[in-house]
């Protein structure tokens, strides 16, 4: 244990980070490796990998699967129609050396599953094969955000290499699903591990304090079959999906049109609805009689899901029944509700002071 005058400088904790950038690289770089997109989280080894890295950290480790029936009545669950088999999060502990410990508890919470890479036509290098050029990692994940989740581990090794360590309970945390749903988080706090204050390392220039809230939602489309020789004896579900999401469209710009938190008074056009899926049809000479497309709705701090969807299942029926559209509507994935955190509490001005110390010196 080091005396107060024995604090390490500045320059003494920049050039702890520096001496470790190689391996910072290493743990990125095998992370991007491991393709964990939904669904092939398990086979991708990202998880064994993380935990292996926590054990080298000298934390207590902990891989736990998560479980549906462990979740699904807590707040801030989102329900999901694909499985959860070989699922699993890894947190490592750091428990103080002095008991009872002296500081308040942290949890620096990172996600390692990734969105879909899309046509690797597209792709400079294969998306799962990182490369480092220009003073930058590439591959899918690499921002968003594996590098926060090798950023932590090499901040604590940087902590340690000093010969200090923190004085009270640290809990490193890779989950699962934040693309998606927000459970593999949510599994974490179940499981009991709740600290004083969570940072989530993501790829942002500055400190985020507002969160819009995010609901994923599915609409089927019945149309009805005819001839492409008289399409008007048909109802094109294809062309009343478009109908039914322009109209969304237009309940999106009446929200950003509303009066808004504060926060977000700078943003020009901070609510988004995308149309992000569709599938439909049967023949290119046939009236497509099915479709389905899904679609991400934001929306701002303060509103429920409850009232989200009320909102937008309302408006799908005013649009619908002008039509004669018939059309079903399903939630699964994102039902998540925003959130503020207050910018004066004692975590942000402290990490405001320490970003603005050490990142711009």
């Amino acid at each position: 244990k080091m005396a107060s005058s024995d604090v390490p400088s500045h320059a003494a904790i920049v050039g702890a980070v520096e001496r470790l950038q190689p391996e910072a690289i290493n743990i990125l770089s095998e992370l991007v490796k491991r393709g964990s997109t939904l669904g092939n989280e398990a086979q991708s080894g990202v998880q064994e990998y993380v935990a292996r890295t926590f054990k080298d950290l000298g934390l207590d480790v902990e891989r736990f699967p998560i479980k549906l029936e462990d979740i699904q009545k807590h707040q801030g669950f989102s329900p999901v129609d694909w499985s959860y088999e070989g699922k699993e999060n890894v947190v490592g502990t750091h428990n103080p050396s002095s008991s009872p410990s002296k500081g308040r508890s942290l949890t620096l919470n990172g996600h390692v599953d990734v969105v879909p890479t899309g046509p690797e036509s597209l792709w400079t290098t294969p998306p799962f094969q990182p490369d480092v050029r220009d003073g930058r990692l590439y591959g899918r994940g690499a921002g968003d955000m594996k590098a926060g989740v090798a950023a932590f581990c090499v901040a604590f090794k940087a902590l340690k290499s000093l010969g200090w360590q923190p004085a009270s309970q640290v809990y490193l945390q890779s989950v699962l699903e934040e693309e998606c749903t927000g459970n593999g988080a949510l599994a974490c706090v179940t499981r009991g591990y709740k600290a004083d204050a969570v940072i989530i390392p993501e790829p942002f220039p500055w400190i985020v304090n507002a969160q819009l809230g995010v609901m994923w939602c599915q609409v089927k489309v019945q149309g009805r079959p005819a001839h492409v020789l008289d399409t008007s004896a048909g109802v094109n579900a294809i062309e009343a999906a478009y109908y039914l999401f322009n109209a969304l469209k237009e309940l999106e710009e009446q929200w950003n049109a509303a009066e808004r938190p504060a926060v977000y008074k700078s943003f020009k056009h901070p609510i988004n609805f995308n149309l992000g899926k569709m599938h439909g049809g049967e023949w290119a000479s046939s009236v497509p009689c099915q479709t389905a497309f899904d679609f991400r709705v934001g929306f701002f701090p303060g509103v429920t899901v409850a009232e989200v969807q009320r909102q937008v299942e309302a408006c799908l029926k005013d649009a619908a029944a002008k039509r004669g559209i018939t059309y079903t509507v399903e939630y699964s994935g994102f039902q998540a509700e925003g959130c503020e955190m207050d910018p004066k509490g004692d975590m942000m001005q402290l990490l405001g002071k320490l970003h603005k110390e050490y990142a711009f010196g």
